[in-house]
């Protein structure tokens, strides 16, 4: 079981960064899972299902994922993610105001292991962010892609004065992810 991985993908933070200040205008929806939080854990829909009513929701049982209007203000965007070689599902920047706090849990089934990664990309963050997957604390810094097991029981925490913003894509494992996976470091 891998439970998580330093990618090694190159990612322009400052293109994620004027990408996320073209779409932030366009305001944040709070986060449908309202039982695992407290504070303001909310995000930016880029790409997802059609005509959803939870514009957040990476919904497993489909495949009919398309890009939002938000995804046409970004410029560095989808040179990104077309340099991912596996089929894409969602995309959203998501984002845990100060003092928010998401309670322990689990995505049961997003993980390797089952088929699907959840990339995580840091576009702001702070070091009074405490983030705990399976009982271990990790260190995300801006700039990074890391794939997290969250079928594993994790936690999250911004204790910290500013908000920290995330890139989050769900995708499909294939024989690009396995080598990509495959060649990350084990541990950092």
């Amino acid at each position: 079981m891998i439970r998580h991985r330093r990618l090694p993908l190159a990612c322009d933070l400052d293109g994620l960064r004027a990408d996320l200040a073209a779409v932030a205008p366009a305001g944040w929806h709070p986060h449908f899972n309202q039982q695992y939080y407290s504070g303001d854990w909310s995000g930016i829909p880029l790409r997802g299902i059609p005509g959803s009513r939870v514009p957040l929701y990476s919904d497993p049982t489909r495949s009919d994922f398309a890009d939002t209007e938000h995804m046409s203000r970004c410029s560095y965007l989808p040179q990104f993610l077309a340099a991912l070689e596996c089929p894409v599902e969602s995309v959203r920047f998501l984002k845990l105001a100060p003092g928010a706090v998401i309670r322990e849990h689990r995505d049961l089934g997003l993980c390797f292991e089952e088929g699907a990664i959840r990339l995580h990309l840091p576009v702001h963050t702070n070091a009074e962010v405490e983030f705990v997957l399976d009982g271990e604390p990790l260190r995300l810094a801006a700039g990074e892609c890391w794939y997290l097991n969250f079928d594993l029981k994790h936690r999250l925490a911004n204790r910290g004065q500013s908000d920290r913003v995330h890139l989050v894509i769900d995708a499909r494992v294939n024989a690009w992810v396995e080598g990509l996976i495959g060649n990350a470091k084990a541990s950092v």
